[in-house]
């Protein structure tokens, strides 16, 4: 039976988390202002609408909100286009994948066109037979429909298919639903390292290290 594999993207494949904690003060630069050290703590849990508004009033910004809030976008766009690394080890496991002719999609809570800019960039869009998105299937990641649909594009039984993922939620989502998991160390998602290794059928602190799952997919 075939098998496959579906992996998550932010924190998973690229290690691209930090850039939600450093647009803030990466926009900010760009127009001459200096952030404050802690700023990055400061917007994090809050929506873009929200750090836009804060930056505002904060940095006595002349600008609309909006303007604001598409600025911030542009820096998050331009990192996935010209920044946003690989975790380690990453390449390797996707040429073994498809040396076993292990079916490959990607599953991402992010934007469709950051993620695929990067893929090329990084030389690897070409393991992919397709990307999901959230925005796309409908449904965030506390709902397994990106994953099913993930699976029945491959034409692979859930039992014979893995997630990879590095936040824990998802993790249990994709669990739940009879997927094998794949838990991935990222260190946005570090202060649930204990629970993502008793919830996760597997789990990596690396991608580095990865061999022997793939040995026996």
């Amino acid at each position: 039976m075939r098998k496959g594999v579906i992996f998550d993207v932010d924190g998973t494949l690229l290690d691209s988390m930090s850039i939600w904690e450093d647009a803030g003060a990466r926009y900010l630069k760009s127009l001459g202002a200096e952030p404050e050290e802690n700023l990055g703590k400061i917007l994090y849990p809050m929506t873009i609408e929200e750090a836009a508004a804060y930056l505002k009033k904060q940095y006595h910004l002349e600008w609309e909100a909006s303007r604001i809030v598409q600025g911030i976008l542009d820096t998050v766009k331009e990192y996935y286009y010209r920044e946003a690394p690989l975790k380690p080890g990453v390449k390797e496991a996707l040429q073994k994948l498809q040396k076993k002719g292990v079916g490959i999609t990607a599953a991402t809570s992010g934007n469709r066109e950051h993620i695929e800019a990067a893929f090329q960039r990084l030389g690897i869009g070409g393991y992919f037979q397709k990307i999901f998105t959230s925005s796309e299937v409908g449904v965030g990641k506390s709902n397994p429909l990106i994953y099913q649909e993930a699976a029945k594009f491959l034409g692979t039984e859930l039992e014979e298919t893995y997630v990879f993922e590095d936040v824990l939620y998802a993790i249990q989502t994709a669990k739940k639903a009879g997927f094998h998991t794949v838990g991935i160390y990222d260190q946005y998602s570090a202060r649930d390292t204990e629970k993502i290794k008793q919830e996760a059928e597997f789990y990596l602190e690396s991608m580095e290290h990865a061999s022997e799952i793939l040995e026996n997919l």
